[in-house]
């Protein structure tokens, strides 16, 4: 079976830092792009970060200069440190990956989700 498992998620104070993790698992070949979105109540999903296979990243402009994505290509692993943390940067964060089965391409995988609240 393959999914995705986010962790790290939890309460920080503003300006606090998180950071958050997501393995892939399962009969995996390669991992294409990962990434990790957003969705804060009564907001719809956004991206917040992604990564290629080759490391070029991708960040929203809410995020730029506070939160860095990395991503460990040998463990499937996606992780997301974010630093100087505002109360509206509160919200579900989902973990999302475009993989190489050995059966065909899976698009679009998501995680399960981890909250993040942050407090003023």
């Amino acid at each position: 079976q393959v999914q995705l498992v986010e962790s790290g998620g939890g309460l920080v104070q503003a300006g606090g830092s998180l950071r958050l993790s997501c393995a892939a698992s399962g009969s995996i070949v390669s991992v294409d792009t990962m990434g990790w979105y957003r969705q804060a109540p009564g907001h719809q999903r956004e991206l917040v970060a992604s990564i290629t296979s080759d490391g070029r990243t991708n960040y929203a402009d809410a995020v730029k200069g506070r939160f860095t994505v990395s991503r460990d290509n040998a463990k499937n692993t996606i992780g997301l440190q974010m630093n100087s943390l505002k109360p509206e940067d509160t919200a579900v964060y989902y973990c999302n990956a475009d993989l190489q089965m050995t059966w065909g391409r899976l698009k679009g995988l998501w995680g399960q989700g981890t909250q993040v609240t942050v407090s003023s």
